[in-house]
């Protein structure tokens, strides 16, 4: 692995530990794992309740705040991400493409770049995540709800003008950070046709050795996996590499632009891993809509399309 923590998770009862979370069961945490969690969450409140004041203020004059980057970036570092920076972030006019792993894929973007995101709507629930989220103007999406989808193209086509840059995670889901999913591309709808100057950057998140703990999958809970990645014993790596950006008039529509992104991230990945990627281990449950919001007719041919919104 090209990356290392200071608190391996190799042991048979770790790796036993995460698989039966995976399986959704409850995780177990020792006395001082509680000890490491509940120190690291009132952290994050006092953080919270440091930065919030000046965070609301400096927004009644100016849209874009530094404060909720830097609040992110200390919360990435109180969570134990040790985030190294590799390549340059553009600042402004960017759509950042990046593999997903986990909520904490959040705090270090946010942190090193300042970029606003894509999410599903259920992490806007999330303890303490969701509110993190909603700081850095989230736009948050409900996959099941076909009637919104424009409504939701609209959000995110305005939060790309107001925030400088935003970040959207294409596989619709976390992973072990070894596997990379198929990218979906109805978030880039918001690309067709490309806004006056904006590019695309394709992001790589690798956690190295860390990937298959800090990873969020199969049927583990959200509270499950907060708690597992606040308890856990040392810091770990996350190495964020911002790859060379490229203009989305170059290629013909979203899908294309998502195929291309994903070609580059998965080079990377292969690179920094030191081995090729593997298939993913847990099923993707397909998307399905509920009859009663379906439209009654057919939708105009401009309607977005839903076949491939995130799931998490």
């Amino acid at each position: 692995m090209a990356s290392a923590s200071n608190a391996t998770t190799d042991t048979r009862s770790d790796w036993e530990t995460r698989q039966a979370a995976a399986r959704g069961e409850k995780t177990p945490i020792s006395f001082m794992g509680w000890v490491r969690l509940w120190t690291r969450t009132i952290a994050l409140v006092l953080l919270m309740m440091l930065f919030v004041v000046p965070l609301y203020v400096t927004r009644i004059f100016t849209y874009g705040s530094p404060w909720p980057k830097w609040y992110l970036a200390i919360a990435a570092w109180i969570v134990g991400a040790r985030v190294e920076r590799h390549g340059t972030p553009l600042r402004r006019d960017v759509f950042f493409v990046a593999n997903h792993v986990s909520w904490v894929d959040i705090l270090a973007l946010a942190g090193a770049s300042g970029t606003a995101f894509v999410a599903k709507a259920e992490l806007a629930k999330a303890p303490l995540v969701g509110w993190l989220c909603s700081l850095n103007r989230t736009v948050f999406v409900q996959r099941e709800d076909r009637l919104r989808v424009a409504d939701q193209i609209n959000a995110l086509r305005e939060a790309l003008m107001d925030n400088w840059s935003v970040t959207v995670f294409p596989e619709g889901t976390t992973t072990d950070g070894h596997s990379l999913l198929p990218f979906k591309s109805s978030m880039l709808s918001v690309l067709e046709p490309p806004p006056p100057g904006v590019l695309v950057q394709p992001v790589v998140l690798d956690y190295g050795a860390m990937a298959e703990w800090i990873g969020w999958i199969g049927e583990e809970g959200g509270l499950n996996n907060y708690k597992r990645v606040m308890a856990r014993k040392g810091t770990f790596p996350v190495k964020l590499f911002f790859l060379e950006p490229f203009s989305p008039i170059e290629y013909r529509g979203r899908k294309a632009i998502a195929a291309e992104a994903r070609v580059r991230i998965e080079e990377c990945l292969r690179e920094t891993m030191g081995h090729e990627l593997r298939p993913f281990d847990h099923d993707v449950a397909p998307i399905r809509y509920s009859k009663a919001k379906l439209p009654p007719v057919e939708p105009p041919a401009d309607h977005a399309s839903t076949d491939d919104l995130p799931t998490n």
